[in-house]
């Protein structure tokens, strides 16, 4: 399924939600606003290129976002002086604007291009032989951009990289010298102090420096754009990087809210009529995560991997009706435990596809996680993570 199609659902959702008692509903709209941003708004990652390198920009792609994959990059032009997207094999896209060697009417046209679309992170990018009279002349086009790009609903967030000579290794004393000078100078600039995040040191020359300390350094980057990225960049990025830490993360924030959704809806006293709501947000939150991993998003496998894990749906949704019943004569404890029961099948089905999709464990394994988070009915459904990893370690 793709993703205005999944968008509409969850629209319709925010509908259904909006008939739910109030004392609940700012909560369950807030938790549908991240869900839709990271997983139905996505877009590609905005980077901008500043500073004084005048390494080719197929090289600094390649560098940066796709080591070891340089035939993504080929057909990329010289001089990026508008909005350019560039897909990364099936990884994902990114898109860039490159104002580093920019005349009068070309930042004229950066300008105008970030007033259309600001961007995400900007790329301060300078070799280490750089003069001093060029560093200030590109600071302060640094500070120029930055203050067109936020002028336009932006707020861009700074990332500094030291090269080396073309051709040259770097030297870890010289490159840590000159990583803390350049973040000195930046800090000294009131107008950049608080949008840098980092100064790095990477060789964008093909083959300059030894490769684990390229993925080293590569891999604190891709960290970096995966957790201060815009939500609706956020997922592209972790595509991109491959980065199992940011895979985890993004899907036990997609779990979260939809566990926390369902145990809000579950607990309201509408027999059966939850049940399409349930059902689809346990759906769209395993295709989510499928996607999250690398994986096509797709409702049927995701309701496919639900069957495998013995996760009947109807049966279950039936007991919890029979248990309301019971329950009802129990005023407000009755739907608290119909809802906490609705939340700990739901973060359940989440834990068992994080573990199989991300992790890479078994079918059988992921089910027995799942039989053993729907058993702890008895707690809240969202702090039941570290008991379930005992559980598994147990049948281990």
């Amino acid at each position: 399924m793709n993703p205005p199609s999944l968008l509409q659902i969850v629209e319709r959702l925010e509908g259904l939600a909006g008939k739910l008692p109030s004392r609940i509903r700012k909560a369950v709209l807030s938790e549908l606003t991240p869900l839709k941003q990271l997983f139905l708004q996505q877009r590609p990652p905005r980077f901008l290129f500043t500073g004084s390198s005048r390494i080719p920009l197929t090289r600094i792609i390649h560098g940066l976002f796709a080591p070891g994959d340089s035939t993504q990059t080929r057909d990329l032009p010289l001089r990026v002086s508008r909005w350019h997207n560039v897909s990364l094999s099936e990884r994902g896209t990114i898109s860039i604007l490159d104002a580093r060697e920019a005349d009068d009417s070309a930042s004229i046209q950066v300008r105008d291009e970030l007033k259309f679309q600001s961007a995400d992170v900007v790329f301060f990018l300078e070799e280490e032989q750089t003069t001093p009279e060029l560093e200030k002349w590109k600071v302060d086009d640094l500070i120029t951009y930055l203050v067109w790009n936020n002028a336009s609903a932006g707020d861009a967030k700074i990332i500094g990289i030291i090269t080396p000579p073309t051709g040259q290794p770097i030297v870890s004393a010289a490159t840590e010298i000159n990583a803390t000078r350049l973040k000195s100078v930046l800090r000294s600039s009131p107008m950049l102090r608080e949008h840098i995040l980092e100064v790095l040191s990477l060789s964008l020359a093909r083959g300059a420096e030894p490769v684990e300390v390229l993925s080293r350094e590569a891999q604190k980057l891709m960290s970096i754009l995966a957790r201060e990225l815009p939500n609706q960049a956020r997922m592209e990025m972790i595509r991109i990087s491959q980065d199992v830490e940011g895979q985890r993360e993004l899907a036990q924030a997609l779990i979260k809210s939809t566990t926390a959704i369902c145990a809000a809806i579950g607990a309201q006293p509408i027999p059966l009529a939850d049940l399409p709501i349930l059902t689809t947000l346990q759906l769209i939150m395993v295709a989510g995560i499928m996607y999250v991993s690398g994986c096509e998003r797709s409702l049927r496998a995701a309701a496919e991997f639900i069957g495998a894990l013995g996760a009947n749906v109807g049966a279950a949704m039936l007991l919890r009706e029979g248990t309301r019943v019971i329950l009802k004569f129990f005023p407000g404890w009755g739907n608290v435990v119909c809802g906490l029961m609705a939340g700990t099948g739901t973060y359940a089905i989440g834990r068992a596809a994080s573990v199989f999709f991300i992790e890479g464990v078994s079918l059988p394994d992921a089910r027995r996680i799942y039989l053993a988070g729907r058993k702890m009915r008895e707690r809240p459904a969202l702090p039941a993570s570290e008991r379930i990893d005992k559980a598994h370690a147990k049948t281990d």
